[in-house]
Formats: structure tokens, sequence, C-alpha cells
């Protein structure tokens, strides 16, 4: 995969552009007014209501950077076929002892990409067996099935 960013799809990128505009838009708005509030508590320097709202704008601001960073490095692909494994691939596989199990390829709530079952899978199509390096051990698995989320 691509060190320049993460791979999307465009339902991905739809999302994490939601949750910016949510953060940006009222979230932001209402972080400001709570501020705003307890300032008029008085005095700053023992004031537990501005401390905290003042530490929740500062979560928020470090989430919305995150967000703008993830969505200005980020490259989006759809992949008209289900042939290949690729990011938003939904792929079922069966492991060498015969456990089946089904993942999604995905940079945001599935298997990364990048991870060592996500890099062996890229690119393979049903039937395919591949050979994943663990951390905690080398197993194989074959591809039963591709579909797109």
């Amino acid at each position: 995969m691509s060190d320049d960013g993460e791979v999307l799809t465009s339902e991905q990128m739809e999302a994490l552009q939601t949750e910016l505009a949510e953060l940006e838009g009222p979230r932001r708005a209402a972080a400001i007014e709570a501020i705003a509030t307890a300032r008029s508590f008085g005095d700053l320097s023992e004031n537990f209501e501005y401390h905290a709202a003042k530490n929740e704008q500062g979560l928020l601001e470090a989430r919305i950077a995150k967000l703008r960073s993830r969505i200005s490095g980020a490259t989006v692909v759809d992949h008209d076929t289900d042939d290949h494994v690729g990011p938003g691939s939904i792929v079922e596989i069966a492991d060498d002892q015969g456990d089946v199990m089904e993942i999604t390829i995905s940079s945001v709530g599935g298997v990364s990409p990048d991870s060592p079952l996500g890099s062996a899978l890229m690119g393979k199509g049903v039937g395919d067996v591949v050979a994943v390096e663990a951390p905690r051990g080398s197993w194989q698995a074959t591809v039963r099935s591709i579909r797109r989320a």
C-alpha cells in the first residue's frame, strides 16, 4: 500500500467528511457556548466547568485536525468488479484449520490493507491461497468469496 495516506472507498470518505462537518459545525458551536457559559460563573482559576469545557474543546479541535489530515491524504478507490480483493472488499476466507471468517478490508473499521492479513489478501482472487506472516505466527488461508460492501 502507499505510504502517502489511507486508501478509502467513497463511502468511507463520505463518512469521514460527514463527521468532520458535524464537528466543525454544531459540535464546535456547542463547545464555544459551553466555554462562554462557564466563564459567566466567575473566577476561572477555580472554575471546574470552565476547565472541563476548555478540555473538551481541545479534544474536539484535535479530532478535527486528525480528520482533516486523513481526508487530505486519502486516496479514494472504487472497484467495479468483485474479481480481486481491494479496499472495501468483504472477503470470506478459510484458514488452514478450516475455520471460515468474513473480513472487511478497510482502513476505517475493518482489517487494514496494511496489516499482515490485509496485505496478504490485497489483489488476490477467489481460490487463491495466501500466506499470512503475523506477529503470532504464520498461517495460510484460502479466499472463498469476494464482494463489495
